[in-house]
């Protein structure tokens, strides 16, 4: 058992891997990123939320400089979010370059500040197709990195790294998550759009996994297939 430290956006797969971080480690913390994505003010809330019921500090690191200077349609400053499945070549368009990197830097310092021993990431192997600082030889990479650049060894505990969004959902389940206090939506409007690649990919984890799904959304026409 190691104190942990948590990346905790609010979207599902975060927030499960918090309860997780919570059976098998002390958590010491959470920290969001708000980078000027258009949905971070309604996942926040959510880590917000979270992290009270679990009594832990949470904290939120503002990049303003992400929104202004890279490029991405995930960012206030980029285009449409594109619609379709969330392993299609044009969500692409939603990545933001290298923000793992950037994010995990900035809270393995935060981490041996708090005198925590290990950092958490939900990564997941649905990501694999579109995000490669979501993909395992990255996470090693810098998994190395944190080690070797810190006195306490920071460890990166990656545990759904093999994993796909409905086993996910399952765990979540299992572990007493209630999803209907997690946000998934580009967007980030009102209620989940229905048709963008994370809600795709949230309306097919529920149903692939059998499980009731509490989300409202907005279109609930059939699933995209893959292109």
């Amino acid at each position: 058992m190691a104190k942990a430290l948590i990346l905790l956006s609010g979207g599902m797969d975060s927030s499960a891997a918090l309860y997780w971080a919570k059976k098998e480690h002390e958590v010491v913390g959470a920290v969001s990123f708000d980078y000027g994505a258009k949905h971070n003010h309604k996942e926040i809330a959510f880590a917000q939320w979270h992290a009270q019921q679990c009594g832990i500090r949470h904290d939120i690191v503002a990049l303003p400089f992400v929104n202004e200077l890279f490029a991405s349609d995930l960012l206030k400053s980029g285009g449409d979010i594109p619609e379709g499945h969330y392993a299609d070549e044009n969500m692409k368009r939603t990545v933001v370059p290298f923000r793992n990197g950037i994010m995990l830097a900035i809270a393995c310092g935060i981490a041996e500040s708090r005198g925590a021993e290990a950092l958490v990431i939900a990564a997941h192997s649905g990501d694999h197709a579109i995000y490669p600082d979501c993909r395992e030889p990255f996470m090693q990479a810098i998994a190395d990195s944190m080690r070797e650049g810190t006195y306490a060894r920071i460890e990166l505990l990656r545990p759904f790294i093999a994993m796909d969004k409905i086993g996910i959902a399952r765990l979540g389940y299992d572990l007493g998550l209630d999803f209907a206090q997690t946000w998934s939506c580009y967007k980030g409007g009102e209620i989940h759009c229905g048709n963008c690649g994370t809600c795709v990919e949230r309306r097919e984890a529920f149903i692939e996994a059998g499980l009731p799904d509490p989300t409202v959304y907005l279109n609930t026409d059939p699933l995209p297939l893959r292109q």
